[in-house]
């Protein structure tokens, strides 16, 4: 199935050296063009008294501010605005297969190719695990700033010394939970809608994408988010 291969695009030559751009690149290139597009085009003409849009707007940075300073305290002026851009990529990376034309549709004994397909970039191991390895590093290095180095190492010595080894595992089981989970439901997203198309008539596809494409994306984003906030928030709130 196409929708499994990553494609190379085209390839980069730079001092001899060749760097293949696949279009798990340019796609990820795609949703942040298109997330700092729509910042500017909704924050152009922002007014003292908002109205409209903007008190959608504001409600959602001052619900964003609020969980951040709830879960994050002192690191919440700049671990707030990372969560909101993290969960805003990947919802706008998860459901950008929902503007892809049709690989290849059958209709009336006649056979209809696009030139190209837009898939979530989120259907790539490489970036959830990237993704993943942030969110962790983000982990150690808050959880070190608000603890100490001392305290830290008490931290994995919590309970009993002998448990060192279990907690440092966690941080492994933490990274693979947070990659292959949203790697493994956007890919099946991808691999069922693709079957689907592939078996019934153009329209029906409409109908199982609203859950595929939107539903499952917007719900992944929110567990990825959530997980993501909830280790940092163990980190660096000091209980012992």
């Amino acid at each position: 199935m196409e929708a499994l291969e990553i494609k190379t695009v085209f390839i980069l030559e730079f001092a001899n050296i060749s760097i293949p751009i696949s279009e798990t690149v340019l796609v990820s290139w795609l949703v942040m063009l298109i997330l700092i597009i729509a910042s500017v085009l909704l924050t152009r003409r922002l007014k003292e008294i908002p109205s409209g849009f903007q008190i959608f707007l504001e409600a959602g940075i001052d619900f964003l501010n609020n969980f951040a300073k709830d879960q994050f305290g002192a690191f919440s002026k700049f671990l707030g605005p990372y969560m909101g851009s993290l969960f805003l990529f990947l919802i706008v990376a998860n459901m950008i297969g929902l503007f892809s034309p049709s690989e290849g549709i059958s209709l009336f004994s006649l056979e209809f190719s696009a030139p190209f397909a837009i898939h979530p970039p989120t259907r790539d191991i490489n970036v959830t695990a990237a993704l993943a390895s942030m969110s962790i590093l983000l982990l150690l290095v808050c959880g070190l700033f608000a603890r100490g180095i001392t305290g830290w190492f008490k931290h994995l010595l919590h309970p009993i010394p002998m448990m060192l080894p279990f907690n440092i595992l966690e941080y492994a089981t933490r990274l693979l939970s947070l990659a292959l989970r949203l790697f493994g439901n956007v890919l099946g997203s991808v691999v069922i809608m693709g079957l689907i198309s592939g078996l019934v008539p153009v329209i029906i596809p409409m109908l199982p994408a609203i859950y595929f494409e939107i539903f499952d994306g917007v719900i992944q984003a929110v567990i990825f988010v959530f997980l993501t906030s909830l280790y940092i928030s163990e980190a660096v709130k000091v209980h012992d």
